[in-house]
């Protein structure tokens, strides 16, 4: 399985970004797949995930800003983030099956 991840870049606060995450060797639709994140010094979280009956769950600071989806005919799952505040700059990495995307660099200006 091979993940790749893109979508990241610089926003000011209040922006909006939307990442993909492109599976190859495995098909994304039938199985769970997570939005993890990364900022200096600090642990790696899940930010969302959906799993294969398209039921999502979120970090609680990010409720009501992302949107985790997918799309089965590209299997790609995507993560809408709106509204972003300068503590979601990060990297972020999908998962799937254990495996990880090589991540991509989410900065959000003040």
């Amino acid at each position: 399985v091979q993940l790749q991840a893109s979508g990241g870049g610089l926003v000011q606060a209040g922006g909006s970004l939307r990442l993909s995450c492109v599976a190859s060797g495995s098909h994304l639709s039938i199985n769970y797949v997570a939005w993890y994140r990364q900022a200096p010094g600090d642990q790696r979280e899940v930010v969302a995930a959906i799993d294969k009956d398209d039921n999502t769950n979120y970090l609680d600071s990010v409720k009501g800003r992302f949107t985790i989806s997918r799309d089965n005919a590209k299997n790609t799952v995507y993560l809408q983030m709106n509204n972003l505040k300068a503590e979601d700059t990060a990297v972020y990495y999908c998962n799937h099956l254990g495996h990880w995307g090589q991540g991509t660099q989410v900065t959000v200006s003040s």
